[in-house]
């Protein structure tokens, strides 16, 4: 079927996108033309985020980011804050300031930008993301033989300056861990700067008995709702996959 020439004037051939809403700010400086866009193969493609984790889901993918913009963010939960709004909220904030940055630059302006912020949870209970040995043995020991709740809300900027987000939820359920278990994985030095002390990805992928939802949203980005989202708002996905080598 073949498209009406109002909607290639609008954006990427066959990947229409939807006006701002009533009452969105648009940004005073114009975002670059689809002509300049097509002329690289695709739109750019921010990601806001300095994890390696996401970066390599990202990867697997067939997605290579044009920039990376890692937001300066307090993420620290507010009081009383459950654990689904604090993973949107930081998901949402990132986005925001990862905005900024690329309205100041030339060559990304107009980009798609795509933010996330990974939760770990106990009932009601955030844990933290652990930077300090105590902190990562608290942790340990409450996930020990007990079931847990993994919340990543992933945002995305349309180069319209249109905010969309979804949030995705894994359960998990550990091993009952003994203190050498604890011990030995502390001293592995993977869970620093991880959302419940510890990295399912690695070492931590033996203490799993039951997880029910996405693997990929453990480890960081859920995969699957990240491409459907990108793809709903007209990037093409699967540009990268005709060059795409499998490891």
């Amino acid at each position: 079927m073949s498209v009406p020439f109002e909607s290639a004037k609008s954006g990427f051939l066959g990947c229409e996108i939807s006006p701002l809403p009533i009452g969105s700010a648009r940004n005073s400086t114009p975002a670059k033309s689809p002509k300049n866009h097509l002329m690289l193969g695709r739109p750019k493609f921010v990601l806001a985020s300095g994890s390696p984790r996401r970066l390599s889901l990202l990867n697997q993918a067939g997605i290579d980011p044009d920039a990376l913009r890692p937001a300066d963010v307090d993420e620290t939960p507010r009081r009383g804050e459950l654990p689904r709004a604090c993973a949107n909220r930081l998901a949402r904030a990132k986005a925001d300031a990862a905005l900024k940055s690329v309205q100041l630059d030339d060559e990304l302006r107009g980009a798609f930008i795509l933010s996330a912020d990974t939760v770990v949870a106990v009932g009601r209970r955030i844990l933290p993301k652990a930077n300090l040995v105590d902190e990562a043995a608290q942790c340990l020991r409450l996930l020990s033989g007990r079931n847990h709740r993994v919340y990543t809300a992933i945002c995305l900027v349309t180069p319209r300056e249109a905010f969309r987000q979804r949030l995705v939820e894994t359960r998990v359920r550990f091993k009952r861990l003994s203190e050498d278990d604890i011990q030995a994985y502390i001293g592995s030095g993977e869970w620093r700067g991880k959302a419940g002390g510890y990295a399912v990805q690695g070492i931590a992928g033996s203490f799993v008995v039951k997880m029910v939802g996405s693997y990929t949203n453990v480890v960081g980005l859920p995969l699957y709702e990240t491409t459907t989202l990108l793809g709903g708002e007209g990037f093409p996905i699967r540009f990268g996959w005709l060059n795409a080598t499998a490891v």
